[in-house]
């Protein structure tokens, strides 16, 4: 097992939210340490990171019993490397796991109801352990790795079906069976109708790709007052967001917000940024949509807003180191990362440290003529797709930064071909779906090597696009 810390706990793992105890737990009667005793090894921890992060700790310093004043808890039902993994990511390390590794941490997960290393598996999950995942999950009734390692393999079910059917009980199958894949979708730039249907309007449409039939098939119409041109387009949470944008000869900007319910099929409004902006980066990560820079009234800004789906509300966060629009972003093992262009030929990656409110510098990608234009993250690595030498948009080039070992790799080859870059990409499973007006072309990846692995039908519109992955309802699909 390797451990890889992440910046964003450091020297804050520790901290209480608000620096009070819990209301059964008096500050003088609570030991700052406490020693846990699992099987015959014993661990000396912070209470107060436990209470935050476990669901267990947090009930039992709840609960008024005894325990809430005994410096030493024994814990009978784990074992000593589930619970050194649970402390590993709760300090805001990110550590590998082998076969063995896994069903102890899932085990930990499930007893203490450790929220962090459950999505930590979530985002371990690949095609060599997500059946292990999602058997062991299911054993030990963890219900969000549950489901996401079954979406996992549904997705990536004509590599592992043959896997799937020897190696699973048959009530594991039907449940993954019962789940429809996530589809390939995409919308272009469109200009509101200002209420009135033109020539336009029949394109004013998000499209799917029926990957057995190959062919693209319209999913919803934009409702008539959102615009997707210079707007900042993602999906969270199996739902279509549309923020910012311009209208109208004079670019003005859209006030209004726009979120597509895929299980409803309906459109609603949500509250718009307090600053109004277009050519905005939006990025959505646990249950937050980010608005990344963007200009307004031809100003290029730095600020950055959070909304929070739950609530409704949009705050301000850290502005960006610089002024940024239109900046390549994406997420990696639950961070997030955005590509900042410094001249001559450089393109720095910061991450957002959301504990700190602050954007640190991961690293730097220094290319001859080239900067970064789209980056996506598969597992703990950064794909940035450049374009080639002299502004050669027409040859995608890409490098790989692993999270992991801090190395950079140029990946062999051009990701594109004379008919049009490819400077769009989404991951679904072990697979990168990417895309322009000839062809979508599918690639596996193998290592840190992407694999062409077919081509269908490309995306028949003109300008920008926007591409994400979403589940269907299958009475959307058979309309």
């Amino acid at each position: 097992m390797s451990l890889n810390s992440s910046e964003e706990e450091e020297g804050s793992s520790y901290d209480s939210a608000d620096g009070r105890y819990p209301p059964c737990c008096p500050s003088g009667l609570v030991p700052a340490k406490l020693t846990i005793v699992v099987g015959d090894t014993h661990f000396s921890e912070e209470k107060m990171l436990l209470v935050q992060s476990c669901d267990y700790f947090r009930a039992l310093y709840r609960s008024g019993m005894k325990e809430c004043r005994q410096d030493e808890i024994h814990l009978k039902c784990l074992r000593a490397r589930g619970f050194f993994l649970a402390l590993a990511v709760l300090r805001g390390e990110k550590p590998a796991l082998d076969g063995d590794d896994i069903v102890e941490a899932i085990e930990c997960a499930a007893f203490l109801q450790v929220e962090r290393l459950t999505q930590h598996l979530i985002n371990l999950t690949d095609s060599d352990n997500c059946l292990l995942m999602y058997h062991t999950a299911a054993t030990f009734g963890l219900m969000e790795l549950y489901h996401a390692a079954a979406l996992f393999i549904r997705n990536m079910y004509t590599d592992l079906e043959a896997e799937v059917r020897k190696s699973l009980p048959s009530e594991l199958i039907s449940y993954v069976e019962s789940l429809t894949p996530s589809v390939f979708v995409a919308v272009g730039a469109h200009v509101t109708c200002g209420g009135v249907e033109t020539i336009h309007a029949a394109s004013r449409t998000v499209c799917y790709l029926d990957e057995t039939a190959n062919t693209w098939k319209v999913l919803t119409d934009l409702p008539l007052e959102a615009s997707t041109s210079m707007a900042g387009v993602t999906a969270l949470e199996n739902k279509l967001y549309i923020i910012g944008g311009v209208h109208g000869l004079h670019k003005q900007v859209v006030d209004a917000c726009f979120c597509y319910d895929v299980k409803e099929n309906s459109w609603g409004r949500i509250s718009s940024p307090a600053q109004l902006r277009y050519n905005l980066s939006l990025l959505g990560v646990d249950s937050h949509l980010y608005a990344i820079g963007g200009e307004y009234e031809r100003t290029v800004m730095s600020s950055v807003e959070i909304y929070d789906v739950k609530t409704g509300r949009w705050k301000f966060a850290a502005h960006l180191p610089r002024p940024a629009a239109g900046a390549a972003c994406t997420k990696a093992m639950s961070r997030i990362f955005v590509c900042l262009w410094k001249p001559m030929e450089t393109t720095e990656i910061y991450e957002y440290i959301s504990r700190r409110d602050e954007w640190r510098l991961v690293t730097t990608l220094i290319r001859q003529q080239s900067y970064g234009h789209c980056m996506v993250g598969h597992r703990d690595c950064l794909y940035v797709m450049r374009n080639g030498p002299s502004d050669d948009f027409l040859r995608c080039l890409m490098d790989c930064y692993s999270l992991s070992s801090g190395q950079w790799t140029s990946l062999p080859g051009h990701f594109a071909n004379s008919k049009g870059s490819l400077f769009t990409a989404v991951v679904r499973g072990d697979s990168v779906f990417t895309l322009n007006r000839s062809m979508t072309l599918e690639y596996i990846v193998e290592g840190k090597n992407w694999k062409p692995r077919r081509q269908m039908k490309g995306f028949p519109r003109s300008g920008s696009v926007w591409t994400f992955m979403l589940q269907l309802p299958e009475n959307l699909m058979l309309k």
